[in-house]
């Protein structure tokens, strides 16, 4: 027991370090990286952190990938890329709550949640960053009227494939956790694709009226994710 709790201390510490020298995060993001990473690890085991870690190493690509083409667009992640604990808080929290609560029911459909949550981060991420690069006329979720990429509530035909792919990215993640496994493919990768929409309609309402901001309405996009993939779950499986 011992043993293992020291193996995964090492493992966090290792890559909390790791992005915080890569420069995808600074040290209170480093540090809350490490400690959420540590508790999905002790919570839900290899398959949610892994999952975790690819939408990290996806996330950091996504938002280098031609950062100085996004920079003169004015769509570029703020402080060079560099995100701290909010933003970690924002994309992981959620998936760790249902994660708490499959560890103490041990039912698949928190599984279905805690993946959806992390399908939706994923998904979000993805489509922000390589839809403002390959996304045209993107357009405001809530009026479809065209808008700068960047902008809160903007979509587009590239960004809506990238959500997708991001979503099913995690989806495969899951598989070992469940004998229903295309239930929980189906579900994580709808529900994840249907938060990152959600996240859009935030964006365009409650973050452009400033009651939410950037960390709070990946929060709610990830919770609602999550919710929606559990209940598919629990309707198809």
């Amino acid at each position: 027991m011992l043993e293992r709790v020291a193996v995964d201390l090492a493992v966090v510490a290792g890559l909390g370090i790791g992005s915080y020298r890569f420069k995808a995060l600074d040290a209170k993001g480093a540090i809350a990286a490490a400690l959420l990473g540590l508790s999905v690890m002790e919570l839900g085991g290899i398959y949610p952190f892994a999952a975790l870690l690819a939408f990290v190493v996806l996330g950091v690509l996504a938002t280098k990938y031609k950062f100085r083409e996004k920079s003169k667009l004015g769509a570029a992640q703020g402080r060079d890329g560099i995100r701290s604990w909010g933003n970690v808080l924002g994309n992981g929290l959620a998936a760790l709550i249902f994660l708490a609560f499959e560890y103490f029911s041990q039912m698949d459909v928190f599984w279905a949640a805690s993946f959806a949550a992390i399908a939706t981060a994923n998904g979000d991420t993805l489509a922000s960053e390589l839809g403002k690069i390959f996304g045209k006329n993107p357009k405001l979720i809530t009026t479809l009227k065209p808008v700068k990429p960047g902008v809160n509530g903007a979509v587009s035909w590239a960004g809506e494939v990238f959500a997708l792919i991001g979503a099913l990215i995690i989806a495969l993640f899951a598989l070992p956790v469940s004998t229903d496994r295309g239930a929980m493919l189906l579900a994580i990768t709808i529900g994840g694709f249907i938060g990152v929409n959600l996240d859009s309609l935030i964006g365009a309402t409650l973050e452009n009226e400033g009651i939410t901001n950037n960390n709070s309405t990946n929060f709610l996009a990830s919770l609602f994710g999550g919710f929606i993939g559990a209940g598919l779950f629990y309707l198809i499986a």
